[in-house]
């Protein structure tokens, strides 16, 4: 579905994204991660056809979306990280118009708002919806006429944890339907959780991409086993077989180790377990040590 060859975006001297090379397959969820100004938002622009690549090559269902290839239009849907609709129409009369665009069929617009959860709000004004409600419409918006793949930049930023889930539900039916989903976010575990693969960057080039079970497997950094103070002595801790560290820091034991199991029995014969928290190598650890922890404006 989507095939670049070495493409490069070049502002200034600074370049913003470096021969990335990627193959994305019809029907996959697929991430951009990456921390700010790693090339994300522009990979993504070069490839919905909104802005021009300085070097290498894109196709979209085979052909290149630039220059602006209005044959490929209604196929794909964007959503981009600002938002932006008609002033003082309601939730169904935005659908409706944006479905007008595309010669969309009658009912088209209330399916989409139905696939959203927002058909209780069809009479609602954009400006009165909440935060999560206007994403959802959004993403209405970028669906209303059917495309083969969806762009979405970051359509849970600044969202609360339950707006958050509630729109995981809309993604999970988008994925449903056989859609390609091509997808940044800043959210780790969202990525873990609903990508096929993810793509980490930094400062335009590309630093790791698969499935977010293999990146986690292939870091190999030792599971972490936290027990109450006091439970279990440090140098007790430290000549159980398997152990690389032990230390008491904060009110709490920490155990690192590449052999969780034998620990884990180990702890389970002499300890309560109601003492004892297991945490394993996330898809966070793995960014951290691809990209580093410095902060970023």
């Amino acid at each position: 579905m989507i095939k670049t060859n070495d493409l490069t975006k070049k502002f200034g001297s600074n370049i913003a994204v470096n021969q990335l090379n990627l193959d994305i397959p019809e029907g996959e969820f697929f991430c951009f991660l990456g921390p700010n100004g790693a090339g994300k938002t522009t990979t993504m622009e070069m490839v919905e056809g909104l802005r021009k690549p300085d070097g290498g090559t894109i196709k979209i269902f085979g052909e290149s979306p630039w220059p602006r290839n209005v044959g490929i239009l209604h196929r794909i849907g964007i959503q981009l990280q600002a938002s932006a609709f008609f002033d003082k129409l309601t939730s169904i009369e935005q659908l409706r118009t944006f479905a007008s665009l595309y010669d969309v069929k009658a009912g088209g617009a209330e399916e989409m708002l139905e696939l959203v959860g927002l058909s209780e709000k069809a009479g609602t004004r954009e400006d009165k919806l909440s935060g999560g409600q206007r994403q959802r419409l959004s993403i209405a918006c970028a669906l209303v006429h059917d495309p083969d793949i969806v762009f979405l930049d970051e359509p849970t930023s600044g969202l609360d944890p339950q707006a958050r889930r509630n729109l995981w539900d809309v993604l999970e039916s988008i994925r449903e339907r056989g859609k390609t989903i091509v997808y940044t976010t800043h959210y780790l575990e969202e990525a873990e959780e609903l990508c096929d693969r993810v793509a980490i960057m930094e400062s335009g080039r590309l630093l790791a991409l698969d499935t977010p079970a293999n990146l986690v497997e292939g870091l190999e950094a030792p599971t972490r086993v936290l027990l109450k103070h006091g439970v279990l002595a440090v140098e007790a801790a430290r000549r159980i077989a398997g152990v690389e560290t032990a230390s008491d820091e904060n009110d709490l034991l920490t155990i690192t180790t590449r052999s969780p199991g034998p620990v884990l029995a180990h702890l389970a014969e002499n300890v309560s377990l109601d003492t004892l928290q297991v945490r394993t190598t996330t898809l966070e650890d793995v960014f951290l040590h691809l990209t580093g922890r410095e902060y970023r404006e």
